[in-house]
């Protein structure tokens, strides 16, 4: 069972694609898109990574922080990003931590499920069924932006 909506999202803190700690606390007060997928450069994971990509400015135009997390390490993260020009940090979760603390665990990989935290820390939206190539505008049209 994914967490719901209403509830406090888990504290985490890792590494991003370039080794730089990231914790959610870093992110008080802004709108967090904290998406997990399976594999990095696979084809539904780039799909939706590109989604978030080509989409990217209307997420900053409205101050909202886009998180990538999969179970990869920074250098396959960092193969990804240059690959397909990534502007946002993917986080490395390779002790599945962070995928087991908010439920997405699928025995070995991140399930696909997106949350969308407030600047508060609370869950208030969550997506268990994404489609990959439109997932970043459906999360727009959602939020009414």
């Amino acid at each position: 069972m994914v967490l719901a909506v209403g509830t406090p999202a888990p504290a985490f803190t890792t590494t991003d694609t370039t080794g730089k700690p990231v914790s959610l606390a870093d992110f008080a007060g802004k709108t967090v898109v904290l998406y997990f997928y399976p594999k990095d450069d696979t084809p539904g994971c780039t799909k939706e990574a590109c989604s978030f990509r080509d989409n990217y400015a209307a997420y900053q135009e409205k101050g909202i922080v886009v998180l990538g997390v999969s179970g990869d390490d920074e250098a396959s993260h960092q193969k990804f990003t240059e690959k397909f020009s990534l502007p946002f940090p993917l986080l490395a979760d390779v002790n599945k931590s962070i995928i087991k603390a908010y439920d997405v665990d699928g025995g070995g990989y991140a399930k696909r499920v997106t949350y969308v935290i407030d600047g508060n820390g609370i869950i208030t939206h969550v997506y268990t069924s994404v489609k990959t190539d439109t997932h970043a505008t459906d999360i727009l049209a959602d939020l009414g932006l």
